[in-house]
């Protein structure tokens, strides 16, 4: 296989693998959740998917990331996880990034910038840090638009009904 076919095949996987994670954020909002998700994927296959769960689990912790590298450690029986790429539809946090950083994820997809709290490089570049032992390759981007909308479309309902709420109250 020459490097234009090793591309366009990593490509055709990112791009599997990124749908898989946002169809996890569509089951995230399904349930009142903020909709962001993620999947974990180790030598080709699937091996743990998650999405926020913060309300479901009245778990501060409980973000896409944190669930699906939490499964994706147990999966694999070890809390190092270097061969893994994390696909995940928003920038990472602070306490996410650090996660990468302390698991040894290999690589992160995501797909929408977090310009208020993202910690892959937008806000803070914990992943990329030089004086940390650990640096994530990093490939952003992939379906940023719809799940940037994704985001919007949520927060924008939400903002809408807690609105009637204050009218219907007053």
């Amino acid at each position: 296989m020459n490097s234009k076919q090793t591309t366009d095949s990593l490509a055709q996987a990112d791009a599997y693998f990124m749908q898989q994670a946002m169809a996890e954020a569509q089951a995230a909002e399904a349930i009142g959740e903020v909709p962001v998700g993620a999947v974990a994927v180790y030598q080709g296959e699937i091996i743990a998917r998650g999405h926020n769960r913060v309300i479901t689990d009245l778990d501060p912790s409980a973000h896409a990331e944190m669930v699906t590298l939490r499964a994706a450690a147990k999966a694999l029986g070890n809390y190092r996880l270097g061969d893994v790429t994390l696909y995940v539809t928003l920038e990472p946090c602070s306490m996410c990034a650090g996660l990468l950083v302390h698991s040894r994820i290999q690589r992160l997809v995501f797909a929408a910038r977090d310009p208020k709290a993202g910690a892959a490089g937008s806000v803070l570049s914990i992943t990329q840090h030089p004086k940390l032992n650990h640096q994530v390759d990093i490939t952003e981007g992939l379906f940023a638009e719809e799940c940037s909308n994704m985001l919007s479309e949520f927060f924008r309902l939400r903002r809408a009904a807690k609105k009637r709420l204050r009218q219907q109250q007053s």
